[in-house]
């Protein structure tokens, strides 16, 4: 009967922290889409940008309309038109709960967008462009870190990175390209070339801040290698590599422990080394590309 009891509170206590990680993950999406929608409103819309993905394409609708037929589309219309077929490949390919949050957050920026009054902070076009660019990065790797995203080219690319192994940031640059080359042929090139530093300034910031599909190469010289194989396996569910070599000062036996994890999982594995083995000496280096079955945690 104690033990009934004891595994009984252990699962009412894991599906608390279930619900207890929903609404944290909810709240922090809910504000990255504050966050975007207050930068569409100030920054984008002051110097004029396109900030790429479904909201470049949704904004450059938005002004070939009115420029052309003098009609004012609504925001939220043409982001939840746009994000349609994403957001098909998010729930068929990538994750229920993620494709959900997702939804969530495309809706919440969308009406916000459109009911946030704009407001001018600064007019200077490359200030602009720069804080833009770094505000619009932190907003998106808020919603990536909470595993949701902010629509659009997002949806595609990481479907393509799980599925096809296919650099997500490559294809995003690709069809902002696109984007940004038909605004200045439409428009004018400077709005283009602003817009390039707009995104380039925010693709540092999430290449910085959220690293799932990067990956880091560990080579590990240790006297106790199976233990810290079973270390990194129970952090990143990575297996390793045992090479067999001989130090070159002392003479002696010594374990080389090869290994690729998530660059995002680096910190915990490192931690988990120097506990298992303290002796370690450990060689951290960033991968290029990986070829081959590499596990890739999926997405909810």
């Amino acid at each position: 009967m104690q033990i009934k009891d004891k595994l009984e509170h252990k699962i009412e206590k894991k599906r608390k922290n279930v619900y207890v990680n929903i609404i944290i993950r909810v709240i922090v999406a809910s504000f990255a889409s504050v966050i975007m929608a207050f930068n569409i409103n100030t920054f984008v819309h002051t110097g004029g940008l396109l900030p790429g993905g479904a909201s470049g394409l949704t904004l450059l609708i938005q002004e070939v309309v009115d420029t052309f037929c003098g009609i004012k589309l609504p925001y939220t219309l043409i982001n939840l038109l746009i994000n349609a077929f994403p957001i098909y490949i998010g729930f068929k390919f990538i994750g229920k709960k993620f494709t959900l949050l997702s939804c969530w957050v495309i809706l919440l920026t969308s009406v916000l967008t459109d009911i946030i009054p704009t407001y001018t902070i600064t007019e200077d076009t490359l200030l602009i462009s720069i804080f833009g660019g770094l505000i619009n990065g932190a907003a998106i790797s808020l919603c990536l870190l909470m595993d949701s995203t902010t629509g659009g080219t997002d949806f595609i690319g990481i479907y393509l990175s799980e599925k096809r192994g296919v650099d997500s940031f490559s294809v995003t640059l690709v069809i902002n390209a696109i984007i940004l080359t038909l605004a200045g042929v439409i428009f004018s090139w400077d709005k283009a070339l602003y817009s390039i530093i707009f995104q380039f300034a925010s693709t540092m910031v999430v290449r910085l801040l959220y690293r799932k599909y990067q990956q880091a190469t560990f080579f590990i010289v240790t006297n106790k290698p199976k233990e810290v194989c079973d270390a990194i396996y129970k952090i990143s569910m990575h297996g390793a590599t045992i090479i067999e070599g001989e130090g070159s000062f002392e003479h002696c036996e010594r374990n080389v422990v090869y290994s690729v994890v998530s660059s995002a999982e680096t910190g915990r594995v490192i931690k988990a080394v120097k506990d298992t083995d303290p002796d370690a000496f450990l060689n951290v280096l960033k991968t290029e590309r990986v070829i081959g079955r590499f596990y890739q945690r999926p997405t909810d």
